[in-house]
């Protein structure tokens, strides 16, 4: 999530890891037969242009790894299946239309009118107290839909998959030879991580929408709506804040609540998932960057 050419970010697809580098971005899936197929691509460049610009730069770069994330889902999918029964382009942005609907009812207004119903019930809470008690229903259907979708045998493999891609990173960031059995021994956690950023967010809009009292349901809902992306924006300054502080005991005290909720998010890969996520990982370095992990296996 930071712009810094040394970072990489990446994210679990189906049967497969996408990685987003300097200057492209990659995925590699294992196929029914066992091989890795690799696409790669150049990165787009819109989100550089207001890479300086605080706010605004994390709601470019939190557009621009949504998109791509889209499209990395989709030919992952496409991969596992027949060519005659892969979904096309359209139908597969219909369908992520279609979930992002599904998102903003469930995370955002559910729990906007939960708690306006909740609070007249309890004597008619009102302010911070208020957006506290909207952002503890949001955290609790967050965790329970975790909950219930990681009982799920697909999701696990692609919580697998999850954790494969923060060890491949964590290698490359701790300078160790780029192997599956050398990244194998890190965490799963990691504090670029999207579950830290959405934890983050939820924390931010609790403050944020303080600001805004109880006001009639229309303007609720339009508010959560329209404030998303300044919500999301801060959440951004403040985890590439800490990506760049975790040295700091203060900072790895904030962080640890979005640490530990990635253990809902993540599991262990198994060495082949392992092998996916540094394939893709290869894929998107520079001339440079490949130089140096190779540099390693030597030393």
């Amino acid at each position: 999530m930071a712009e810094q050419p040394r970072y990489m970010g990446g994210q679990a697809v189906v049967e497969g890891v996408m990685m987003r580098g300097e200057s492209s971005w990659a995925v590699a899936v294992r196929t029914p037969d066992g091989d890795i197929d690799i696409a790669v691509h150049d990165a787009p460049r819109w989100a550089e242009k207001y890479g300086k610009v605080p706010l605004l730069r994390g709601v470019t770069n939190l557009g621009e790894s949504m998109s791509l994330g889209m499209k990395a889902l989709s030919w992952s999918a496409n991969q596992q299946v027949p060519e005659e029964e892969r979904i096309g382009s359209k139908a597969m942005g219909a369908t992520m239309a279609i979930a992002l609907v599904f998102f903003a009812g469930f995370f955002v207004l559910l729990p906007a009118l939960g708690a306006r119903g909740l609070s007249s019930l309890l004597g008619g809470i009102e302010g911070f107290w208020f957006h506290a008690l909207e952002g503890v229903l949001v955290l609790g259907i967050f965790l329970g839909y975790l909950g219930a979708v990681g009982l799920m045998p697909d999701i696990r493999r692609v919580f697998q998959y999850h954790g494969a891609e923060h060890k491949a990173i964590a290698a490359y960031e701790n300078d160790v030879p780029l192997t599956a059995e050398s990244a194998q021994r890190f965490t799963t956690q990691h504090v670029r991580c999207g579950t830290n950023f959405l934890l983050t967010v939820l924390v931010i809009a609790i403050v944020v929408y303080s600001f805004i009292g109880r006001p009639p349901i229309p303007i609720l809902i339009l508010s959560r709506l329209i404030l998303i992306p300044i919500i999301a924006g801060i959440a951004y300054e403040v985890i590439r804040f800490a990506a760049k502080r975790m040295d700091k005991r203060w900072v790895r005290v904030a962080m640890r609540p979005g640490l530990t909720l990635q253990k809902m998010t993540t599991r262990e890969p198994s060495l082949d998932q392992l092998e996916v996520a540094i394939a893709s990982l290869r894929a998107v370095m520079t001339r440079e960057q490949l130089a140096e992990v190779e540099s390693r296996v030597a030393a």
